[in-house]
């Protein structure tokens, strides 16, 4: 989220998962993992924003901050830093251009399961469709 647009750090592609415990020592993640994330997920779009990162020589964290700022609904993200370093490759993520592609690759792997009752309802959605659909193509 716009709060916490990288979650924590974890979201800089220093993380995979078996370097997980060690590039964490030492961050606030390491004695208080919040924001909680589901890491699989976590990890398959770290996967896919490296490769955007490589592609556009920029850094997983750059590509994180992008993609976010590439969401309609976002105006501004906070961001965090504790060297020099990290601030302006927070600010060069204003510099990052995502293609349709690249969102909608990072749009795939990100998206949220599906929770009760709305997987229920596009279900039956669905069977009304398809039965107003019959109807229609019967009735001519």
């Amino acid at each position: 989220g716009v709060g916490s647009p990288r979650a924590a750090g974890f979201l800089t592609g220093k993380s995979d998962p078996a370097t997980c415990a060690s590039s964490e020592a030492g961050s606030r993640r390491a004695s208080f993992d919040f924001p909680p994330i589901n890491r699989d997920r976590a990890y398959d779009c770290i996967d896919v924003m490296r490769g955007i990162a490589e592609a556009k020589g920029a850094s997983v964290a750059r590509v994180a901050l992008a993609w976010l700022l590439h969401q309609r609904a976002v105006t501004s993200v906070i961001v965090g830093a504790k060297r020099i370093e990290q601030l302006e490759d927070n600010i060069a993520a204003t510099q990052v251009s995502l293609s349709a592609d690249d969102l909608a690759a990072l749009d795939k792997v990100s998206a949220l399961p599906a929770e009760y009752p709305g997987w229920m309802l596009a279900r039956l959605g669905e069977m009304r469709r398809v039965q107003m659909e019959a109807a229609r193509v019967g009735a001519a």
